[in-house]
């Protein structure tokens, strides 16, 4: 069997109906093309209505329900990293604080920690998500207690490969000691914790619409915000923190931050698709599941055990000792498949390495063991069925 294209994790895919297109033509025909706009408006009320919605059943029938308690108001940005670094700024993270950060992330999950010149403090996974260990959580919090004299001002949690994290366990640790938590939803759009929506967790939550997330605004993000008056502050600050007078006034700083209203346009066509690039995900990653029947690799999936829903935005694998993670995803490349190791721990980066860490070796042993497999929307059943058999003749040779 062969292939004549390269199979990407996950690449951008735009509506069948051209709706894209069409927002962005209204866009220009109308010159509303600056970072504001109607397209920008209409962007954040359909993720609101999206993500206000709780879920009847989990699982990939899973129907709308009733509006969730745990509301939130959405303002579109320019991208993740800065959603997370304007959480930081609404909570007041600033100059010699520290914030606990997942180490098993991205770096722009920790990274804004030090635009604001505060420390990250990075804490370990656990098995069943594979987000941020509740224990090791809270032994991170009374160890800088005890060290420092005071408690960190905020926590980044994030919501990895579309997994949720333990959210009722991280919640109650976060009130104990009264440290606000920021939700990095980023891989979450389409996911659930026992009925509700990822991105609505926490104190305040953010995603990403880079190209190769679930939907794309080519690239932006958005801050969720738990009431108005934070959204405002929010948007305030994305638009250069201008005062309300007739000459530009300022009297605190701003950023340049916030969507444009070509990209928000990208955006509302991409929630007329949000549901079917979910359930596509969802199936890439039952088939590979259903077909890796291998002893020396194992697809992860949900535990049983947990209330939990992923749109499963990057299906992931596990390996055993022998297999070479580097060499095999450089095979799969030569093969035409585009895949990528897990992430490696924050605390092993070397930009990072005077940072505290609260480590228990899972995140390491994921690294090592692991890695992403093509997942978008344009992964065909013909393609999963190519990588699998690719696999298995790489591990067995």
């Amino acid at each position: 069997m062969g292939i004549d294209h390269r199979i990407h994790l996950c690449l951008a895919k735009m509506s069948d109906t051209g709706a894209e297109q069409r927002y962005i033509q209204e866009a220009f025909a109308s010159n509303w093309i600056a970072p504001l706009g109607p397209n920008v408006d209409a962007f954040e009320k359909e993720l609101e209505r999206f993500l206000n919605t709780s879920v009847i059943s989990t699982g990939a029938d899973r129907r709308s329900g009733e509006i969730s308690d745990n509301k939130v108001y959405v303002a579109a940005v320019s991208s993740c990293t800065a959603a997370i670094h304007l959480s930081l700024l609404l909570l007041g993270v600033g100059k010699d604080d520290e914030v606990i950060c997942q180490s098993f992330s991205f770096c722009a999950s920790s990274n804004p920690v030090t635009y604001c010149g505060a420390t990250p403090i990075f804490v370990d996974s656990e098995e069943d998500t594979w987000n941020m260990s509740p224990e090791l959580l809270e032994e991170a919090i009374k160890d800088r207690i005890a060290q420092t004299g005071r408690k960190p001002k905020a926590i980044i949690v994030v919501d990895l490969y579309g997994m949720p994290a333990k959210w009722d366990e991280i919640t109650a640790i976060s009130q104990k000691y009264a440290i606000p938590v920021i939700e990095d939803a980023a891989n979450a759009l389409g996911s659930y914790y026992k009925g509700k929506p990822c991105g609505t967790f926490g104190n305040i939550a953010t995603l990403s619409f880079n190209g190769n997330k679930i939907i794309t605004t080519s690239g932006g993000g958005a801050i969720l915000c738990k009431d108005e008056a934070t959204k405002k502050r929010a948007i305030f600050l994305a638009t250069q923190a201008k005062e309300p007078y007739l000459h530009y006034e300022h009297e605190t700083i701003g950023y340049n931050y916030r969507m444009s209203n070509i990209s928000a346009g990208i955006g509302r066509g991409q929630m007329t698709v949000l549901e079917d690039h979910i359930k596509h995900h969802q199936h890439v990653h039952e088939l590979y599941s259903s077909l890796m029947n291998n002893p020396s690799v194992s697809i992860v999936s949900i535990n049983p055990n947990l209330d939990f829903n992923s749109n499963f935005w990057l299906t992931t694998a596990l390996f055993n000792d022998g297999v070479d993670i580097e060499t095999l995803c450089k095979k799969l490349d030569a093969a035409g498949i585009e895949a990528r190791p897990l992430w490696k721990p924050m605390h092993l980066q070397p930009v990072y390495k005077h940072a505290p860490a609260f480590t228990n070796g899972f995140s390491e042993y994921l690294f090592k063991h692991g890695i992403c497999l093509p997942s978008g929307p344009w992964v065909t059943d013909e393609d999963v069925k190519y990588i699998v058999e690719k696999i298995k003749s790489t591990i067995i040779d």
